[in-house]
């Protein structure tokens, strides 16, 4: 049980990750994104994200976006900047819901207009 939790701790958690990412400039002239705070990827990571794509929550934008990290002073590598490439998500609908709890809010608000309409009725009896 304890486990699950933080599995789907895990899976909101690179969800809002996701939410807040945003392309500071784009590289020419091949027009490739340099993302401010993106996410960054490992195996439990992916996970979160595939999970996210199989519920509907995210899905792919690009494909094979060359992708590379900065040094550990935050400075671009000498050399080759791009190591590997990556899909890069974005959220959907379902996903922006997820994220606000949309779902949970209407049905708290269902549950209070029911219990209000009960009272009423009790009171007016």
């Amino acid at each position: 049980m304890l486990d699950e939790w933080k599995r789907e701790h895990k899976i909101r958690k690179v969800l809002r990750g996701l939410a807040r990412q945003r392309v500071a400039m784009i590289l020419q002239p091949q027009g490739v994104w340099v993302i401010e705070r993106a996410l960054q990827r490992d195996e439990e990571t992916e996970a979160a994200l595939m999970t996210c794509h199989m519920r509907g929550w995210v899905e792919p934008l690009h494909d094979s976006m060359p992708t590379g990290d900065l040094t550990s002073d935050m400075k671009l590598p000498l050399g080759q900047l791009f190591t590997r490439t990556q899909t890069v998500f974005r959220l959907t609908e379902g996903g922006w819901s997820a994220l606000n709890r949309a779902h949970a809010w209407t049905v708290a608000g269902i549950v209070i207009a029911v219990l209000s309409l009960i009272a009423t009725i009790a009171v007016a009896s």
